[in-house]
């Protein structure tokens, strides 16, 4: 929880950069061609601006406490992360991804994360509209599972930097997989042990 507060903050600190909208600040800085781009533009900002509901909303839907005391947050919520997935996160994700820094590589694994976190998104959602419970938890362990990929790549990308020091581009190549794909395994193990429980 403590983890998970303080990597939020710095999520926080990182989308507070451009309030108020700002076109040549941090990561933008070497983005300067995408972002004369109108619908890029628009795409990173609504990306930026929305990724901190999804972490924040997302993060209640497995209170254990929220769901059994307070049904109708778990309620609320869940229908703010699905919205805000399918409708802004996610296509703009794919947006980005399309544009992604480091070549063919960096962009086939951003858009796949993009698909795949709107699919299971998607696929959660259709699981708790039939009343299938198991799996409606199966989906959303699955897309909260990429949400936190916005966490573990930078937590990657400080640790092969700090311990390996290559090239910036490398690092990015390499934490575009890695951000999201070890959270999948993580996540499909987690779902492997509530099966057998």
């Amino acid at each position: 929880m403590g983890v998970y507060l303080f990597l939020g903050y710095l999520m926080l600190d990182i989308t507070l950069q451009y309030i108020p909208y700002d076109t040549d600040v941090a990561f933008l800085r070497i983005k300067q061609d995408e972002i004369a781009l109108d619908y890029y533009r628009w795409a990173f900002f609504i990306h930026v601006y929305t990724s901190m509901l999804t972490l924040l909303a997302g993060f209640t839907q497995f209170s254990s406490t929220i769901l059994r005391k307070f049904p109708s947050i778990h309620r609320t919520t869940g229908w703010i992360y699905i919205i805000t997935i399918l409708l802004f996160s996610g296509p703009s994700g794919l947006i980005m991804g399309y544009h992604a820094n480091g070549g063919p590589s960096s962009q086939i694994a951003f858009c796949l994360l993009s698909g795949f976190w709107m699919y299971f998104t998607a696929m959660a959602l259709i699981a708790i509209r039939k009343k299938d419970i198991n799996a409606h938890r199966r989906f959303m362990i699955r897309s909260f599972a990429l949400t936190l990929s916005a966490l573990t790549l930078r937590l990657w990308k400080y640790a092969i930097v700090g311990v390996f020091e290559p090239r910036p581009m490398d690092v990015y190549r390499i934490v575009a997989w890695l951000g999201w794909v070890l959270n999948l395994i993580i996540a499909e193990i987690i779902i492997f042990r509530s099966r057998k429980r």
